[in-house]
Order: structure tokens, then sequence, then C-alpha cells
């Protein structure tokens, strides 16, 4: 069986972390995002593609050298071609029914117990669900007691709402679905090609799950995951290889390389690989990047660091993203599309 998972693209709204880094590849307790996501693929799966654009050659670089107990294949996509469009470029890898998946949610969704809901439906689609609380912010599902999904309807008023389910971004889909999608063009699968399987087929289900779930396109989703995972795990930090700590880390990630001085306190931050903290700096909330330093007395609250960059010493910030270098010519300046919302 094979997933294709959507890597490609820009994560703008993760900037600056994302001029320097595919978003797929950025750091989740020190383990690649997307690997959580193929970490949580059932055995059945044994072929993944990585519909990719944006940073091609970094993502190819890291399955290079990392064996991830499947058969990756990297699907390049010249330009984005939205779900269905990345869908249906993917066509010629796919031999029967296959997923589809948001390189960039982490949650609780047990797949196999979708795809057997999905088998057991005789279902054509079947799409993740998840209840939220603020259904005006979202497309909700009309859905009915089986799980038969018939139709969408974007951010209702709460008491015109069908339902308060969520499309949660993992679909299983039959190979059918496949002939629906126009090959060669951005395709939105979520407005374009559901709407066509639930009237031409009456086989469309959603598959609701309880948990967690996140949608990791924001600076502050990317610190709460590292919190919500460390809380599961019982763990107060999580600290990689070769790192020298002379100070208190709380809900913290750390990764390789890290020196940290003396009497400093690392709150709720995520600090990259090789990256230098003096000492007595006070971190709260904040994101510093690969191969940065911060030098002595800093406090920063709030604050996202770029790769290579230089705070001074007894520097005090809040509530700002630091980067002095230049953007890359192909990233754009402002966000691209959401493969999720409905």
């Amino acid at each position: 069986m094979e997933a294709i998972i959507l890597a490609g693209g820009f994560g703008t709204r993760l900037r600056p972390l994302t001029y320097t880094h595919a978003k797929s590849l950025l750091p989740i307790l020190n383990k690649p995002m997307i690997i959580h996501l193929i970490d949580s693929l059932p055995p059945e799966v044994d072929k993944v593609i990585l519909a990719v654009n944006y940073r091609k050659d970094q993502i190819e670089e890291y399955f290079n050298k990392h064996d991830c107990g499947k058969e990756i294949i990297i699907n390049d996509e010249k330009t984005p071609l939205g779900t269905g469009g990345a869908t249906k470029f993917a066509e010629k890898h796919i031999s029967g029914r296959f997923l589809v998946l948001n390189s960039d949610i982490i949650c609780s969704l047990n797949l196999s117990k979708m795809i057997n809901f999905h088998k057991k439906n005789n279902s054509a689609i079947t799409i993740s669900l998840w209840p939220v609380k603020n259904v005006s912010e979202f497309g909700v599902v009309d859905v009915q007691k089986n799980g038969k999904i018939i139709n969408f309807v974007e951010k209702p008023k709460l008491e015109d709402a069908p339902s308060n389910l969520i499309n949660a971004g993992a679909y299983c889909l039959e190979p059918l679905v496949l002939d629906y999608i126009q090959k060669g063009r951005l395709v939105s699968m979520e407005k374009e090609i559901f709407p066509q399987i639930i009237n031409d087929t009456d086989k469309f289900y959603g598959f609701e799950f309880y948990g967690y779930w996140m949608d990791i396109g924001r600076i502050s989703s990317f610190i709460e995951v590292n919190k919500l995972l460390l809380d599961l795990k019982k763990l107060d930090f999580c600290k990689g290889v070769n790192c020298k700590v002379n100070s208190i880390l709380k809900k913290s990630t750390i990764g390789d390389n890290v020196f940290i001085g003396n009497f400093s306190n690392i709150k709720e931050t995520i600090v990259f690989n090789n990256a230098k903290i003096g000492d007595n700096v006070i971190l709260s909330n904040c994101i510093i990047g690969e191969n940065s330093e911060i030098n002595n007395g800093c406090k920063l609250k709030n604050i996202v660091v770029g790769d290579n960059e230089k705070i001074k010493e007894k520097t005090i910030l809040e509530n700002s993203i630091i980067w002095t270098q230049s953007k890359p010519k192909e990233y754009p300046d402002k966000q691209i599309g959401n493969a999720v919302i409905n």
C-alpha cells in the first residue's frame, strides 16, 4: 500500500525557519516533522511518495542518509499542484487503495483503524475528522450517524453548523478517485474532487478520532507541539547528543552540539543544532536557529532567531523575529494555499 505525503509547501508562517529549512524537516523533539508521520504509518504501507517542491534537494539528501524502513520516492513538483494535483502526479506509483497525508499535521490518529473503517464501509474516500469548539473558523462536515458525509459547510454560525467535526487532513482513497483529477494543473482535492465523489458515488465517509491534533503551520503551534509531546512522554526536556548544558531546562527541546552556559533559564524553548547560549540568559517561548549565538545576559521572550544570527550581550527583546540576512529568491512574500481547510 502507498502513502502520498504532501511536503511541498514553503511554510511561510514559520519563517525565518523555513528560509533555511524544508518545513517537513523542522525538528520536533529532535526528529524531523515528517518522520513522526512516517513512523505512524501501519505496516501495510510499504511505499511513501513525497510530493515536494521547495527545498527538494534538502529532503532528498535527508532520505538518502536515513533509512526509515519504507521505500521513499521523491516526487518533484516543478510548480505547486495542490492536494489533488499532487495526488494525480503520483498516479504512476499507485497500485491500489492509498493514503494522502499532510506532512505538517501531528496527531493521535490510528491509521490502521481508519483503513479498516474505510474497508468496512466500502468507501470511495474516507477522511479523518477532528472535533472543534469554534466551528465558525472552519469548514465543517454534515455527517450521518454511520459516518457517511453528505456535505461540507464553510465557516457556519454555531446555530447553523451540522456538526462540530472538521477535515483533519488524512485521506484513504480508492484508485477511482484519480479519474476525477485533471492532470498537470493545480487542483484542490477538498474544493473540486470531494463534492464530485459525494454526488457520484454516495461513498464518502468520515472517521472521527480523539486525543490530539495539531496543524504545525505557525510558530506558536510549532512550540506547542514540542511541549505536548514532552508532556505525553512525561519529560521535562529533550536534549540531543554532544551537548553541554550548565543551566535549567523546562519544557524545552535542545538539539545536537548545543552549548548553554552558567545560570541561564531556558523555558518552553526550542534550540536547534550547534547553537550557543551564554551565561545568565533567560529564554521564554523562543526558537533559536542553527549555529546562532545568544550572548551573556540576554532576556528574550516570544522571539524567533533564524539560523546563523548573533544576539549581542544584555539584549532584551520581546515578540520579535530576528533575521538580518537575505531571503531566498524563490521564497514567496505571502502564504500560498492551505491543504486542509475546505
